[in-house]
């Protein structure tokens, strides 16, 4: 089974608690105004990958855990759910960010699969009207978090600043984490 992925980064503190592979999957349908990634829209792009070559590269990865984010994961939910499923059988944990709602996805049956594979899922759509300035990982107040298993809960690091991680990788310059967080760039 293959995947359709838009990006990822081995380690990161800056996309879940503690270090996290990050892996933006491609494309999304739901096209929340003032999303981040507006160029992991096209269900095309990105890079086609083995879901079992993607679960080894996470597993050598000295994470505690796979953050999956978007695109939507929610539109590829069979490879997502397998994917989820050998890195929590890996002994890493899961968390999901999705413009749907939990309640909406429960109603899907091909979302179960991947759902019972999830650690913490935050659900909802973005709005950019309604930034996040309290909890961190989150990006906007309507947004929840949602702690699926007893891995996690809701404990001191989810109130401190969010923080934005720049990266000079082969000539490109990578920047992630909150989208609102302010970014200074300057000369001293």
């Amino acid at each position: 089974m293959d995947i359709r992925i838009g990006h990822r980064i081995a380690s990161t503190t800056a996309e879940g608690p503690g270090q996290r592979f990050a892996l933006w999957v491609q494309g999304c349908t739901i096209r929340c105004p003032g999303c981040c990634n507006p160029w992991l829209f096209p269900k095309t792009g990105g890079t086609v990958m083995p879901v079992e070559d993607l679960a080894a590269e996470i597993l050598a990865s000295p994470t505690e855990g796979l953050s999956i984010l978007g695109g939507e994961p929610f539109e590829q939910p069979e490879a997502c759910a397998e994917l989820a499923r050998l890195v929590r059988a890996g002994g890493k944990t899961v968390m999901v960010y999705t413009g749907h709602l939990h309640e909406d996805l429960r109603l899907r049956p091909e979302t179960s699969a991947f759902l019972d594979q999830i650690d913490i899922l935050v659900d909802g759509p973005y709005d950019r009207t309604k930034p996040e300035q309290v909890r961190r990982w989150i990006g906007s107040q309507n947004q929840r978090v949602l702690f699926l298993t007893e891995a996690y809960t809701m404990d001191a690091a989810w109130d401190r600043s969010d923080e934005v991680v720049i990266t000079l990788r082969k000539g490109q310059l990578e920047i992630h984490g909150w989208p609102g967080a302010p970014v200074l760039l300057g000369r001293r």
